[in-house]
């Protein structure tokens, strides 16, 4: 379904959809109390739209076509594939591979929703796309392909991938050029991916386990963050280290496994991680912890020392969310959790998949969170996460919705250049580096594609938001933001 359809889709579903939507703008929200069901496919939809490569048959999003179908050609190797992260065209593989993790627990968490909502298969596609590109990545062992295409040269021209000229360098990892951190997030989505294909393709899902654990050793061998073997990537996606990768990964592993080996490195770790600030494609404490505090909900573990640590780490980050803890999380006047000034919903989506996945843990082991301030029962955890994604979705000061393509007020002007362009099957004319900034970034004009289902970096502190092409701080959207919360959608829908 391309972007249009999707549109037109909505408006002749029903007239009482159409004068819902009417009057929810009247009372001043764009439907946040909201369709989930259809943020959720859209979510799906956008995942379509970065998709690089061959694209296949049954793509919906058809304004976008083939692109970078050379790329790995410089290393003799088939790097075709996989997304772009955010509104440029390059294909950055430390947050693709968060993204890839994200997507893989919101198909494995929320698998009963996702069938419910028939969005299953949509959700496994998503991931299948990312980790066809992850498994190319990996040719050897202690070789891991980690960026193809450099930001400096895609960031200095305005081109949609299609037909775009920036070069398209392989960067890679290896003994020599060490990264434990983007070897252990790889490790960790190709974990977390084989659950999400246990049941549908067992073979798939032992050809992820044996690249998972093959990334894990590698990533344990040879310590050292990624950005100073590929200082390409410095500039853009600087990691603050590689322990919190390698917990994540080895909290992944022993889920996908059950191996004691994998439990052992959760129990024997140097830290915990203390109580996070965020959850992000740099930062996986908090995703490692709640995994951990999984195992002993279900008493699995017992709740005595690291395992102990971990759960407490992950509640108190959860009461902070709530307002209930010792060092809250700031929240804005309109009432969205607030942690960075760039790019900030990336963080809320990262937060409310927690919440709404820790809330489905309580229920299982009929118990709750005690917090500095009260207790939180699984329903206020949920109810929070509902909150977030309806601020998200139009309730919130702007009136408007922070997911392109939902309801009727949504920003026109996201920061991407394809979305930006007028697709190359409506017009074949190449458009140039510069020619591309003078026609089509600097032209006010709402963009000529609507990119469906992405999440922008959202409004500022102060709730408030421009729609500017210009703001990449706020107006730019990426993957690691809609990833989590496709697990949300799925679960309050």
């Amino acid at each position: 379904m391309s972007s249009v359809s999707s549109e037109c889709f909505i408006k002749i579903k029903g007239i009482s959809i159409v004068l819902l939507l009417l009057l929810s703008v009247t009372r001043g929200e764009v439907s946040a109390n909201s369709n989930y069901a259809d943020a959720l496919t859209k979510s799906l939809l956008y995942f379509e739209a970065q998709r690089s490569g061959k694209l296949p048959s049954n793509q919906r999003v058809t304004w976008r076509g083939d692109s970078a179908l050379r790329d790995g050609a410089d290393a003799h190797i088939n790097l075709a594939g996989g997304y772009y992260d955010a509104g440029d065209n390059v294909k950055f593989g430390f947050p693709l591979a968060f993204t890839t993790t994200m997507l893989a627990w919101s198909s494995v968490e929320m698998e009963s929703q996702l069938k419910a909502r028939k969005e299953h298969q949509n959700a496994l596609a998503a991931l299948k796309w990312a980790t066809d590109y992850l498994i190319k990545a990996h040719p050897q062992p202690n070789v891991l392909y980690g960026q193809v295409g450099d930001g400096a040269s895609d960031h200095a021209c305005w081109m949609r991938p299609e037909d775009m000229t920036t070069p398209r360098t392989s960067y890679r990892i290896d003994a020599q050029h060490p990264g434990a951190d983007l070897a252990g997030e790889t490790a960790a989505a190709m974990a977390a991916a084989s659950l999400a294909f246990a049941s549908s393709n067992s073979v798939y899902a032992k050809t992820l386990i044996y690249h998972a654990k093959d990334l894990f050793k590698f990533a344990k061998a040879y310590p050292g963050v990624y950005h100073s073997s590929i200082p390409k990537a410095a500039g853009f996606y600087t990691s603050s280290g590689y322990q919190d990768e390698l917990l994540w990964a080895a909290a992944w592993l022993h889920r996908a496994t059950g191996e004691q080996t994998y439990l052992d490195y959760l129990l024997h770790a140097s830290s915990s991680g203390g109580v996070s600030s965020i959850f992000s494609w740099d930062n996986k404490f908090l995703g490692a912890q709640v995994l951990a505090a999984k195992l002993v909900l279900e008493g699995k573990v017992k709740n005595v020392g690291k395992m102990a640590e971990y759960k407490s780490m992950a509640e108190q980050f959860i009461c902070n969310c709530a307002q209930k803890g010792s060092n809250n999380i700031k929240k804005t006047r309109g009432g969205l959790l607030w942690f960075l000034p760039w790019d900030n919903l990336q963080y809320t989506t990262t937060a409310s998949f927690v919440l709404a996945t820790y809330a489905k843990y309580l229920d299982a082991a009929h118990t709750s969170v005690r917090c500095p301030r009260g207790f939180l029962q699984a329903s206020d955890l949920r109810n929070l996460a509902r909150a977030q994604v309806d601020y998200i979705l139009g309730s919130n000061p702007k009136k408007m919705s922070y997911m392109v393509g939902y309801g009727t007020s949504y920003p026109k002007r996201p920061h991407h250049r394809g979305a930006s362009i007028v697709s190359i099957k409506m017009d074949h004319r190449p458009v140039t580096c510069k020619g591309g900034y003078g026609t089509w970034f600097n032209n006010p004009k709402p963009n000529p594609n609507v990119l469906v289902g992405a999440i922008v970096g959202g409004p500022d502190e102060n709730d408030a938001y421009g729609d500017n092409r210009s703001d990449p701080q706020h107006g730019e959207p990426d993957t690691v933001t809609v990833a989590p919360l496709v697990g949300v959608l799925a679960a309050i829908a």
